[in-house]
């Protein structure tokens, strides 16, 4: 017996289309934002009022108006216009495919995307909201959804045939719907797919990327586990061991491994997965291999993948082994199944053969793992691709995690700690920085780089060397002494996104002028490193008065610190434009740092008890009558550490002094031309250097090392060895020749301070110039 009349099956099977013709202008309709029609121009005005615009020159006898569609409708197009790019090409072409999935004539279901391939029906229903909105229950819906399943399957069946994959997949944008919440797993308990916007910008980035070969990770996707065949894929294959583990080697037809692949891409939607890794591909790369191939081209090297058979049996079939060898040869009998092959290496080449006419013909060389640890795939990828195309930084940071959460270093450990949290705060949808930050090979405003940085430098987390914690550790919120380490790690991680986010939070609801703008103090990777070491100083600062701790949750935290960030951002709204532009336009490595130090000296001025120590030095190497003080002493040094080497040196070798320094003087000599050079490419027209003048503080310190106590031939009054003139003691120790002159890496680290403007901390603080004075006296200049 029909589940469904033969009437109501013409009908639903009217409502879609598989005429080339019709999907290429549907297609470009639903790729443009606007609704299009023509109408008589006596008709304009009433639909004026309604909300639709002119466009383009007017026709004879008719006009061309156009009218932004519904965020709704946008999306349900946008999602049908993926489908298509992925080679759907039977879909609907009306809004009102209403499915049936029991007897009675209410028992149906609109659904707003049908895409039908080969192997496959996809059902799509789309929830929207303008801005991003708190879900609401669906906690019925769900529930009921296993019964609505089993009846379109019926319906589905008796339309098309037995035989094809049916997913429902629920697809949401701006819907603050977590992964990992409630109503996410009544869903996918069902066997539907979440399609959010990770997901959305996933397929978006495949399909640019891998082009018309994406629809094979993107069934990968969908159907992962799922049997492709019931007949499983038998290969001549040999057996043997490598590391501990053992390893099959065998050739397989492309166009089987591009069904069995997956891709363990460093993306968001891959965020439940096993440590992922992959780049996306290059599609010139992509292209480039393709034509090889096309043109009979083959790549004798062999791909890298790992079979996760969970509950699927990987066969062996062994013949008896040889006497010479260990390995022995039989046949593999693999399952059938989707993603279960994940590509470890050799991706260009897999789906380099994808759309050549060698995809079933030609065999590729497969080395294949089985079940390997998650951490082995990485550190396998890792090996591979380490004397290759360099892992972009962050991706690197974003690989962190998982390769050191479980290391046996704690500075290790805190790199793995730094990497979730940022892909915690750039992945959680229901924070403010969620999509903006870059993550493995999902691309952002935000770098990654920055957001490492500061939570190295912010106090929030310890800082750790080898396997000792170093400075101040008090006022992290990691406790150290836990000797759980996972379980303090993870405490750890989730305590800080949640402040971070409150923090974040706090600026985009009460100041979004700031949050909002091109050009801003926050969401911006100068920002990132000030706002967020500046939140990790209030919080070592309210931690030092006793009024948060590493057990304080993070609402509690945030609150502590909220009158600090809103004295921060009431005082950067009312910054002269000027003033905001002298911040904005800074540039170079110093940059992010001063931004934090204005921050600082901006809540400094209203809580005069906040001064932060890198504040106070900030202060002094800012203090032009400091600096001027350092200059001088320190210029006044360095003239007479030049005059009493090159006096030393001419009473001891007379008028061979300088070919004793040989080395020193041609270098000195290569510096002079350089900067002669350089003085003439600048228009200062030519003006010789003599070398004497390009000494540098290591050169004098190499000249005073290897003739400390040489004296000249005969006695000569009032003569004074190296060792006499410059042995002084600032502190270090006073015993041997290193100690009595480590002054002078003292002062050659300073005198980059005076005389570079440019450093990261420019300038002297108080403590540096003392020492200047200490020398300078010491010296009796």
């Amino acid at each position: 017996m029909a589940y469904i009349d033969a009437y109501t099956a013409a009908k639903l099977k009217e409502k879609l289309t598989y005429e080339p013709s019709q999907l290429g202008k549907l297609y470009k309709s639903k790729k443009n934002e606007y609704q299009l029609k023509s109408v008589e121009h006596n008709l304009v005005d009433d639909l004026l009022r309604e909300g639709w615009e002119e466009y383009g020159k007017p026709l004879k006898t008719k006009t061309r108006l156009r009218k932004k569609k519904e965020f709704s409708t946008k999306f349900e197009d946008d999602i049908w216009c993926q489908l298509y790019d992925l080679d759907f090409r039977h879909l609907n072409f009306s809004n009102d495919f209403k499915l049936p999935f029991g007897k009675s004539k209410s028992d149906k279901k609109q659904i707003d995307v049908v895409a039908i391939n080969d192997d496959s029906i996809l059902l799509v229903e789309c929830k929207s909201a303008k801005k991003p909105t708190k879900p609401p229950s669906y906690k019925s819906e769900f529930e009921g959804l296993p019964q609505r399943l089993n009846g379109f399957r019926k319906s589905l069946e008796q339309m098309f045939g037995k035989g094809k994959k049916i997913k429902y997949i629920f697809a949401t944008r701006n819907i603050k719907l977590d992964r990992l919440s409630t109503d996410v797993e009544r869903l996918t308990k069902t066997g539907s797919f979440f399609y959010n916007d990770n997901t959305f910008d996933y397929v978006n980035s495949l399909i640019q990327k891998y082009k018309n070969v994406a629809h094979y990770q993107f069934h990968a996707l969908l159907f992962r586990g799922q049997e492709i065949s019931k007949s499983p894929i038998e290969v001549p294959a040999i057996e043997g061991k490598m590391g501990g583990k053992t390893y099959y080697l065998f050739s397989i037809e492309p166009h089987l491994l591009l069904k069995m692949g997956f891709i363990l891409h460093r993306t968001r939607v891959n965020d439940a997965e096993m440590p992922t890794y992959q780049r996306l591909l290059v599609p010139s790369r992509l292209k480039g291999i393709s034509r090889f191939v096309q043109d009979g081209g083959y790549f004798p090297n062999s791909i890298i993948i790992n079979f996760s058979t969970q509950n699927r049996r990987l066969n062996f079939e062994a013949n008896s082994r040889g006497k010479d060898s260990n390995s022995r040869s039989g046949v593999l009998k693999i399952p059938n199944a989707y993603a279960i092959a994940y590509i470890i290496d050799g991706q260009h080449r897999v789906y380099g053969y994808a759309s050549t006419d060698y995809k079933e013909t030609n065999t590729i060389p497969v080395v294949a793992f089985k079940d390997l640890e998650s951490t082995e795939q990485l550190e396998i990828f890792m090996d591979i691709n380490q004397n290759q195309k360099a892992v972009s930084p962050t991706l690197r940071i974003t690989l962190e995690e998982d390769l050191y959460w479980s290391s046996d270093r704690v500075d290790s450990r805190m790199k793995a700690l730094r990497s979730s949290i940022i892909q915690g705060l750039g992945s959680s949808i229901s924070g403010s920085l969620f999509n903006k930050i870059s993550i493995g090979e999902d691309k952002a405003i935000l770098s990654a780089n920055p957001f490492a940085n500061a939570l190295s430098k912010s106090g929030l987390l310890p800082q750790a060397k080898v396997n000792s914690y170093v400075g101040d550790t008090s006022t992290s919120l990691y406790n150290i002494k836990n000797q759980n380490v996972d379980k303090e790690m993870s405490k750890t991680r989730d305590s800080i996104i949640a402040f971070i986010n409150y923090c974040y939070q706090f600026v985009e609801d009460n100041f979004p002028e700031i949050y909002k703008s091109d050009k801003n103090f926050v969401i911006s990777n100068r920002g990132t490193y000030a706002f967020i070491c500046l939140i990790g100083s209030i919080n070592s600062y309210e931690s030092q008065i006793g009024n948060v701790d590493p057990s304080t949750k993070a609402d509690v935290r945030f609150n502590k610190i909220e009158k600090y960030l809103k004295v921060l951002f009431n005082e950067i709204t009312q910054l002269s434009e000027h003033e905001k532009q002298k911040l904005l336009n800074m540039l170079g490595a110093g940059a992010d740092i001063a931004w934090l130090r204005s921050f600082q000296s901006i809540i400094h001025n209203k809580f005069k008890s906040f001064e932060p120590l890198e504040l106070i030095d900030w202060k002094e190497r800012q203090s032009k009558e400091l600096q001027e003080t350092g200059r001088r002493l320190g210029t006044e040094i360095e003239k007479n550490i030049k005059h009493h080497v090159i006096k030393t040196l001419k009473t001891i070798f007379c008028d061979n002094w300088d070919l004793e320094i040989g080395s020193i003087q041609r270098d000195c000599e290569k510096r002079a031309k350089e900067q002669s050079e350089k003085l003439y490419k600048e228009g200062l027209g030519r003006k010789d250097i003599p070398w004497t003048d390009q000494f540098f503080i290591t050169d004098y310190k190499k000249i005073i090392e290897k003739y400390w106590t040489k004296k000249p031939d005969g006695d000569i009054d009032d003569f004074k060895t190296f060792e006499k003139i410059f042995s002084i003691d600032a502190g270090y120790g006073f015993n041997s020749k290193s100690e009595k002159i480590k002054w002078l890496s003292f002062f050659n680290s300073y005198r980059n301070n005076w005389a570079h403007e440019g450093t990261k901390e420019q300038g002297l603080n108080i403590e540096e110039v003392e020492f200047l004075k200490s020398i300078h006296t010491a010296l009796d200049i």
